[in-house]
C-alpha cells in the first residue's frame, strides 16, 4: 500500500486539489492519503471535505489527518509539501512594499527580488525542519516541493541534503498547453515542447508538430502578437493581454516565448520594472488573494476539483507519481532539479528547470543542448542571491542575507539595502530573529 502525505493540506486550492487529482487515478486506488498541517481548523476542513467527496463518489482511499508531523511521515511513499509560515498575506504585503518604500523598484515580492529574499528566510527554515523529521523517518521518500521561492528553497534544501529525492514542481508551464494548441491550430498530444531555465524564469527552446516533424516557432512567430494581445485571464478578465509588457519584451529582445507572465518574470530582472504592466499585477494579485481568504466559503471554489467526468488534472503531480510506480519512463515538461550539466551557463548546485524523465528511481533531468547564451546571462544574474539565500539561512547570519540583497540585480544602493534589512527584520522578527 501506498502513503501519499500532504504536507499543508490545509492550504487554499492546494489540499483539495491534489486530493481532487489523487481520486481521478486508478493506479493509485488503495492509497492511504495522510493530510498533515499545523493549522487544525484548516486541516479538519480539508478531511472533512475530502471524506465527503470520497463518500459521493466511492472512491478507494483512505483519508487520515493530523497535526503529527512524525505520525504523518511514518511509511511515508510520498511527501508533497505547500506550506507558507505566518499570515501569509500581510507578510507578502510587507515583502512587496516595504522595499518599495526605500526606493527599490521590485515587482510583485514573492519569489525575486528583496522580497523573495525575506519570503526564502521565513519559509526555508520551516522546509528544511520537514526535510530533517523526513531523513530521520521516511528517508527512502520521494519528496516534492510545491513552496515558493521555488529556487532558493529548493537550492537549500539540495545543498544540506544531498542524497534526498527532492523534486520541485510548478504549474506555469501548463500555460503551453493551453496557449499553443489554438495558437498551432493543433491538439496538444500532437506537440512536442523542450522548455527550460529557472523556475519562474524560463523559455520554450523548440516546439514541432509531432506528425510532421514541423518546427512550431514561425508560426508562433506569425501569430505571437495577435493572440497574445488579446488573451485573457480569469485573474484579469477586464484586460485582454495584460500583464505581458515584460513578456513582450523578452520575446522581442531574446526571440523565444516566455512560459509564464510579468509578476513572476519581472521579479528577477533589473529593467522589468519600467515595462512591466503593473495595473494587470494588482488586479491578478487582489483576485488571488480574494480567491485564497475565501476559499471555503463556497462550495464552487473546490467542487470542481472533484469533477470526474473528465481527467483534468489540477497539478501535474499525480502522473509524476504514477509513472514513478510503474516505472515507465514517462517525460515531465519541468522539473526543478539541481543542474548535473543540464544547462552549461549555470553552476552545478543552481536548481534548473528542466524537462525530466520519470522512473521507479525518480527524476531524472534532461540536458538542454545550446542554451541560449544571451537569455542565460539573465539566470546567471541570479545564481549569488541564490546561493548567497541558502548559506545566510544555514549560517543564521544576518551579514550573508545583506551579502545576499547587494547580489540582486534589482538592489543598486547599499545603505538602503542595509536599512531595509534592518526594518525587515523589526518588522518579521518572529521569523527573522534567527538572524545574527
Amino acid at each position: 500500500m501506498n502513503k501519499i502525505v500532504l504536507i499543508g493540506a490545509g492550504s487554499a486550492n492546494f489540499g483539495l486539489g491534489t486530493i481532487g487529482d489523487i481520486f481521478k487515478s486508478k493506479i493509485l486506488e488503495g492509497s492511504t492519503v495522510t493530510l498533515h498541517d499545523i493549522n487544525a481548523q484548516a486541516l479538519e476542513n480539508t478531511k472533512k471535505i475530502a471524506l465527503e467527496y470520497k463518500e459521493k463518489l466511492k472512491v478507494n482511499y483512505n483519508i487520515e489527518a493530523t497535526t503529527n508531523r512524525a505520525e504523518a511521515l511514518k511509511d511515508a511513499k510520498f511527501c508533497i509539501i505547500s506550506i507558507e509560515v505566518g499570515n501569509r498575506f500581510d507578510l507578502w504585503d510587507q515583502d512587496w512594499k516595504i522595499p518599495l518604500q526605500y526606493g527599490v523598484k521590485q515587482i510583485y515580492g514573492e519569489n525575486g527580488g528583496p522580497g523573495g529574499l525575506f519570503h526564502s528566510l521565513r519559509i526555508i527554515p520551516a522546509i528544511l525542519n520537514i526535510c530533517d523529521d523526513i531523513v530521520k523517518i521516511c528517508p527512502n521518500a520521494f519528496v516534492f516541493n510545491y513552496s515558493n521561492p521555488m529556487q532558493r528553497i529548493c537550492h537549500a534544501v539540495t545543498s544540506k541534503y544531498q542524497d534526498l529525492k527532492f523534486i520541485g514542481l510548478c504549474h506555469e508551464i501548463a500555460s503551453m498547453e493551453r496557449q499553443l494548441p489554438t495558437i498551432m491550430e493543433t491538439d496538444y498530444s500532437n506537440i512536442q515542447i523542450k522548455a527550460g531555465g529557472l523556475n519562474h524564469l524560463s523559455i520554450l527552446l523548440n516546439v514541432k508538430y509531432k506528425d510532421t516533424e514541423k518546427d512550431g516557432y514561425p508560426i508562433i512567430r506569425k501569430k505571437f502578437k495577435d493572440y497574445y494581445s488579446k488573451l485573457t485571464s480569469e485573474y484579469y478578465p477586464s484586460k485582454p493581454g495584460g500583464e505581458r509588457g515584460v513578456f513582450f519584451e523578452l520575446y522581442k529582445i531574446y526571440g523565444y516565448l516566455p512560459i509564464t507572465t510579468d509578476s513572476h518574470l519581472g521579479e528577477y530582472i533589473q529593467w522589468a520594472y519600467s515595462v512591466a504592466d503593473h495595473e494587470a499585477i494588482m488586479e491578478f494579485y487582489d483576485n488571488y488573494k480574494k480567491r485564497c481568504l475565501t476559499f471555503y466559503d463556497n462550495e464552487s471554489h473546490y467542487s470542481e476539483y472533484f469533477n470526474m467526468s473528465d481527467n483534468k488534472m489540477n497539478e501535474r503531480i499525480i502522473p509524476i507519481l504514477e509513472a514513478i510506480l510503474n516505472d515507465t519512463d514517462l517525460e515531465e515538461s519541468a522539473v526543478n532539479v539541481p543542474n548535473n550539466n543540464f544547462i552549461d551557463s549555470l553552476p552545478k548546485d543552481i536548481v534548473v528547470e528542466v524537462p525530466g524523465i520519470l522512473n521507479k528511481s525518480g527524476v531524472t533531468g534532461m540536458r538542454l543542448e545550446n542554451y541560449p547564451s544571451d537569455f542565460a546571462s539573465l539566470l546567471n544574474n541570479q545564481v549569488g542571491t541564490i546561493q548567497l539565500t541558502s548559506e545566510a539561512v544555514l549560517k543564521e547570519s544576518k551579514h550573508i542575507a545583506y551579502q545576499a540583497l547587494l547580489a540582486d540585480p534589482v538592489v543598486d544602493n547599499a545603505i538602503k539595502a542595509e536599512q531595509l534589512l534592518n526594518t525587515m527584520i523589526d518588522f518579521q522578527k518572529e521569523y527573522l530573529g534567527y538572524l545574527k
